[in-house]
């Protein structure tokens, strides 16, 4: 079957493993970010590891005028229209409390701008009666933590469109994939305190991978995340709003 892959934010450091994992079953890979130099050279490597296409395209959140043309170029593929979405962004909440117009940017880069994109491409999925969406949360956004819960909110946001996107692709053929990462070993989360059992990108992209083909709804990555944060959302409220975590 031919399988075209459009991911978002490709030139993160998770987008990058799975981008080059996806090369080596031989799809069709539409690199999309801001950084057209970047983009170019992990399109040349996922040649070579055996991608059938890979192709970079321009893509930022907070220019939507821009989203139509990806969906346009992604058509043009035979068979099967899937994205992961890995686009994000987390100022120190410190900056946020003295700059709340970052709270805007926040939002657009890690809820409303992907969200607005898979709106277009649903009805795609819905048309050829399958595909897989799969969306990079946070398990960030399980419980507003003083850390960072503005970057918490917007994840949590995410995590609630998506289980409605599910509900619609489903119906079709389709499917939606939430994943939820820990700590892992990227720009975002360099030189951040408080840091531990940190994962790495490759780790990840293979427990992505393994979850689109067993068609799972919401996966924790790594696995015992899930129980972290099942202990997370059950401290009662009068406890937790005196942690620091």
């Amino acid at each position: 079957m031919n399988r075209t892959w459009i991911v978002l934010g490709a030139t993160s450091a998770m987008a990058r493993a799975f981008a080059r994992q996806v090369a080596t079953e031989g799809a069709a890979l539409l690199l999309a970010g801001r950084d057209s130099d970047d983009l170019a050279a992990l399109a040349a490597d996922c040649t070579l590891r055996g991608a059938r296409l890979a192709e970079a395209v321009p893509f930022d959140a907070r220019d939507p005028s821009g989203f139509a043309a990806i969906v346009e170029r992604a058509l043009a593929e035979e068979g099967e229209i899937n994205a992961a979405v890995f686009v994000g962004s987390m100022p120190a909440q410190a900056e946020i409390d003295a700059d709340p117009s970052l709270i805007d940017g926040t939002v657009t880069d890690s809820f409303t701008g992907p969200a607005r994109f898979l709106q277009m491409l649903a009805s795609v999925i819905e048309e050829r009666g399958q595909g897989t969406v799969v969306g990079v949360g946070s398990v960030a956004g399980d419980r507003g933590r003083l850390g960072n819960y503005v970057y918490g909110a917007a994840k949590a946001g995410f995590h609630t469109y998506l289980s409605g996107l599910r509900n619609r692709l489903t119906r079709a053929g389709g499917h939606v994939v939430t994943v939820k990462p820990g700590f892992v070993d990227t720009a975002m989360t360099w030189g951040l305190p408080g840091m531990f059992l940190v994962a790495a990108p490759e780790k990840v992209a293979a427990d992505i991978l393994k979850a689109v083909r067993k068609r799972r709804n919401v996966i924790y990555t790594p696995v015992f995340w899930a129980l972290i944060m099942l202990i997370i959302r059950h401290i009662p409220e009068p406890i937790f709003k005196k942690m620091k975590i």
